[in-house]
């Protein structure tokens, strides 16, 4: 793995939390989920079942939601991939989203929470104000077996409020 600089060409690149980054042909048939922990040390990208069916993997590619355990690195060369870790904020706050979901009581055991989270925002980007059917739609690909869903919907909508207060 190595870092490009900004504006350099690559046939096998993707960019990662705003990182470009070179990817050697040994890494391409990896999946996303692999890369990110195993290669880039990314652990905030959870490996709930490896198949696709809870979605505590999710990350964001080019704005949309996408399991990162059934994607290989090869589908996503030339694409922009956002990490639980690329929310993170120069100052050290919380992205609103996430704390929304600490105000919400959204967060018991916090394995699925990464993914939960990747979700909302991806949700909240294409969609600012989302009814309730919205948020349970885009959040039913994301198991949780601690909180019950009803907190993680009103996390979401107070994510959704404070977003678009503060012109987020």
């Amino acid at each position: 793995m190595s870092e490009l600089e900004p504006g350099a060409a690559s046939a096998a690149a993707l960019t990662v939390n705003g990182i470009r980054r070179e990817v050697p042909p040994e890494e391409a048939d990896l999946s996303l989920l692999e890369y990110l922990r195993d290669v880039l040390g990314l652990t905030g990208t959870k490996n709930g079942c490896a198949v696709g069916a809870c979605g505590s993997c999710t990350v964001v590619v080019n704005g949309q939601a996408r399991r990162s355990c059934r994607t290989k690195v090869s589908e996503v060369l030339g694409k922009d991939v956002l990490t639980i870790e690329g929310l993170e904020r120069p100052d050290g706050e919380l992205h609103p989203i996430q704390q929304a979901f600490v105000d919400a009581g959204a967060i018991q055991c916090g394995f699925c929470t990464p993914g939960m989270v990747m979700s909302a925002y991806a949700l909240l980007a294409r969609d600012p104000s989302p009814d309730r059917q919205a948020i349970r739609t885009a959040l039913s690909g994301n198991l949780c077996r601690c909180t019950g869903y009803q907190q993680i919907v009103d996390a979401v909508e107070l994510a959704a409020r404070r977003m678009r207060e503060d012109g987020a």
